[in-house]
């Protein structure tokens, strides 16, 4: 595993000031429709309290003055309208991570939409065919502008959810800031893209530097877990509690209890969470981050009230989750689709394919390329497929990862079952948009392409993206 260079710190990071007394996590503001029915989801620049009171206020671009943006809800087949204004300085699309929607709906620019110019607008309208936790954001210079903050949580309701006492939102974040508190403006850095991506240096929990989340004895919490940051993979470690996992991705999974009760997320991923209080009144519990072995942190404290316990014992009702209507695919009539990755630090790739000519690495590395998959370095100005299929056929997909570092891959409009890992049957039957894979490793994966149109796949940590390492998907 490739450690993080660099260690998120609590709210006194590289300031030297010191905490001023426990903080807890904010809120997310929920995005409400208006008499028309249409929620208004506008991007501008902003100052957003980042280190919660513990420095400056940074500048930062955010969806309706918040980072994150308003948490969008609506029910399993509800139909969802979206205006998006967009008031910064630069193009962007809304794209939707994880739906199964229309392709002319899913905000990739030059493919299935123009851009949205500064000061111009679009409208998105979709129903969402499945249940679950899920999330938006940018699809135009994504690096930057997530970077920035342009990210919300989406989540589509089951018609009977599991019965808890609360239903929470956690969007988990780093931002890179520098001495003054102002968002770090390195971005696109070779050193980023060539290696493990764009990784912060303050941990984020719904937008802001927070030391506490507050909760009673006894109660029944449904945690939605989302990694928006750009490059950085968490592993929350919940000590003595024992979470039970009941969604991946958003998709249903059989209830199990994750060892030793560490979650790992890497970006664009997403887990649903069963997590019963268990401790006592005036408690408090770390709960620790400590996927890169070198830079293990508390992420914050877990702070019981002193009032009497909601319930002495567990609540007993059933935590299973009904299926989503996903397409079951045929093993017998898959057809392969292989993937492999390539480039990056120590990655050993010579030359690789660019805008139909064969480069160097030298002349790759010059034009900020430097992942190819198949041997194709992406261009997002052509979005020529690299793979064609039909419309309703199984495809099998197989993707090696053929680098020094670890990716998450993510397909846009589909969802695929995990069905094996270095050629071994999978501990679990999973339903997954993004996939996380460690350096040589090779997963391989069902769908059924039943959703028409250019499909992005990409890495999602953004810099690896932006560097080269994506393709498209044609279903016709």
């Amino acid at each position: 595993m490739v450690e993080s260079k660099i260690r998120p710190s609590r709210r006194s990071f590289l300031l030297g000031v010191g905490a001023t007394g426990l903080l807890s996590a904010l809120p997310i503001n929920s995005g409400r429709a208006g008499s028309d029915g249409v929620v208004k989801l506008s991007s501008k620049p902003t100052q957003f309290d980042i280190l919660a009171g513990a420095g400056p206020i940074t500048d930062v671009w955010a969806y309706n003055g918040r980072v994150p943006g308003p948490e969008l809800r609506v029910r399993q087949g509800e139909r969802l309208r979206v205006r998006f204004e967009n008031g910064i300085p630069q193009e962007s699309t809304v794209h939707w991570h994880g739906m199964r929607i229309p392709n002319a709906m899913d905000g990739v620019p030059g493919l299935t939409q123009k851009p949205v110019p500064s000061g111009g607008a679009f409208d998105y309208e979709f129903t969402p065919p499945d249940a679950g936790t899920y999330w938006y954001h940018p699809h135009v210079k994504s690096s930057e502008q997530l970077g920035r903050g342009l990210y919300g949580p989406l989540i589509i309701e089951e018609a009977e959810p599991p019965k808890v006492d609360r239903d929470v939102t956690w969007v988990i974040d780093d931002w890179r800031i520098d001495q003054n508190g102002a968002i770090d403006e390195s971005f696109h850095d070779m050193h980023d893209m060539s290696h493990s991506g764009r990784l912060g240096n303050v941990a984020a929990l719904n937008g802001v530097s927070s030391d506490t989340f507050s909760v009673r004895a006894g109660e029944r919490i449904r945690l939605r877990l989302i990694n928006v940051a750009n490059a950085r993979v968490f592993a929350l470690n919940f000590a003595d509690h024992e979470p039970v996992v009941i969604a991946l991705d958003g998709h249903p999974v059989d209830p199990f209890a994750p060892a030793n009760g560490r979650i790992v997320l890497a970006s664009g991923q997403r887990a649903d969470l069963i997590l019963d209080m268990s401790g006592k009144p005036g408690q408090v519990t770390p709960v620790v981050d400590n996927y890169y072995s070198r830079s293990t942190y508390k992420f914050l404290d877990l702070v019981y009230d002193n009032k009497q316990p909601i319930r002495e014992i567990p609540l007993d009702a059933p935590v299973r989750l009904p299926s989503n209507p996903l397409a079951e695919p045929s093993m017998a009539d898959a057809k392969p689709m292989a993937l492999s990755i390539s480039g990056g630090a120590m990655g050993g790739m010579r030359e690789a394919r660019f805008k139909g000519k064969s480069m160097g690495i030298r002349e790759l590395v010059g034009l900020g390329k430097v992942w190819a998959i198949n041997g194709e370095v992406f261009d997002p100005t052509s979005g020529a497929p690299m793979f064609t299929v039909k419309k309703g056929s199984t495809q099998r997909l197989v993707i090696s990862n053929e680098t020094s570092w670890p990716h998450p891959m993510h397909l846009h409009g589909h969802a695929f079952k995990i069905i094996a890992r270095n050629g071994k049957k999978a501990e679990r039957e999973i339903w997954t948009d993004t996939v996380f894979l460690d350096p040589d490793e090779q997963v391989e994966a069902l769908f059924v392409a039943d959703n028409p149109g250019d499909w992005l796949f990409h890495c999602h940590i953004l810099e690896h993206h932006e560097a080269g390492m994506a393709t498209v998907v044609r279903v016709s």
